[in-house]
């Protein structure tokens, strides 16, 4: 089910990707795959812990060009092979993040062929937080994102 969409606030897309559902969700959820598609490459994933439950950390930190950032968050909705919400506004235990960017909503659907409607929502504090991630790339770099899962999961087939 799509939620509600606030064009001040949300960024979205949806794109179908010609890999089964089940391996979409595979790959966002053990932490082996994540390194493969996660970031937009030249970039990459160094280090990804993740405790798959509601209140469950999802950290994971990059190298993007030469400067480690981490990103540590939780998991707040869990639907298997349907719906995964995470968030960096609180880490694990519940902890408040000093600077909370957005919360992330993965949408998976089975599309015809055997592909998988994919749906990817940014959900930001306000509009000034919404605009600099839109000015950031984010069509493009969740796009490549997703292509880059794409690839990969067709790896796994």
């Amino acid at each position: 089910m799509m939620p509600d969409l606030d064009p001040e606030t949300d960024l979205s897309f949806t794109r179908t990707l010609a890999v089964p559902r089940h391996l979409i969700w595979e790959c966002w959820t053990k932490p082996e795959h994540i390194p493969h598609f996660f970031v937009p490459a030249p970039h990459k994933v160094t280090a990804v812990d993740i405790d798959l439950r509601v209140g469950g950390r999802f950290n994971t930190t990059f190298e993007v060009e030469g400067t480690a950032m981490e990103n540590n968050g939780v998991y707040l909705e869990l639907v298997e092979g349907e719906k995964l919400v995470f968030t960096d506004t609180y880490s694990e235990g519940w902890k408040p993040a000093a600077d909370p960017f957005m919360t992330a909503i993965l949408l998976l659907a089975d599309a015809p062929g055997g592909g998988t409607s994919y749906t990817a929502i940014a959900r930001h504090r306000n509009p000034d937080t919404r605009k600099t991630h839109e000015d950031m790339g984010f069509f493009d770099g969740w796009g490549t994102v997703a292509t880059q899962l794409e690839a990969y999961a067709k790896e796994l087939m």
